[in-house]
C-alpha cells in the first residue's frame, strides 16, 4: 500500500492526534465520543480529526444514522514498514 509517509508522520505528530488513533484502533468512535475524552473543543477536534482521515490513519464508516471514525489497519502497516526502514 502506498501512503504519503510525510502526511502520515505530520498527523502523528500531536499527541491528541495520535490518542484519537489509539482509541479508534480497537472499536469505532463517533467524533462526540472522542471529544468527550480530549481537553480540545468541539471544533478544534474536528480539524484534528480531519488531517487524520486526510492522511488515511483514520477512515469514516457509516452505520445507519450515525458517522464512527476506525483506524486503517494497513496505512499503520504501512508505516511501521517505512519506519522499520530507519533503522
Amino acid at each position: 500500500m502506498a501512503i504519503d509517509f510525510d502526511h502520515v508522520l505530520h498527523a502523528l505528530a500531536h499527541p491528541e492526534r495520535r490518542q484519537f488513533v489509539l482509541a479508534c484502533r480497537d472499536n469505532p468512535r463517533a467524533a462526540g465520543e472522542l471529544a468527550e475524552q480530549s481537553s480540545l473543543s468541539v471544533a478544534t477536534v474536528s480539524e484534528h480529526l480531519k488531517i487524520l482521515r486526510l492522511s488515511g490513519l483514520l477512515v469514516l464508516d457509516r452505520q445507519g444514522r450515525h458517522w464512527f471514525y476506525r483506524t486503517d489497519p494497513a496505512v499503520l502497516s504501512a508505516t511501521l514498514k517505512h519506519l522499520r526502514q530507519l533503522l
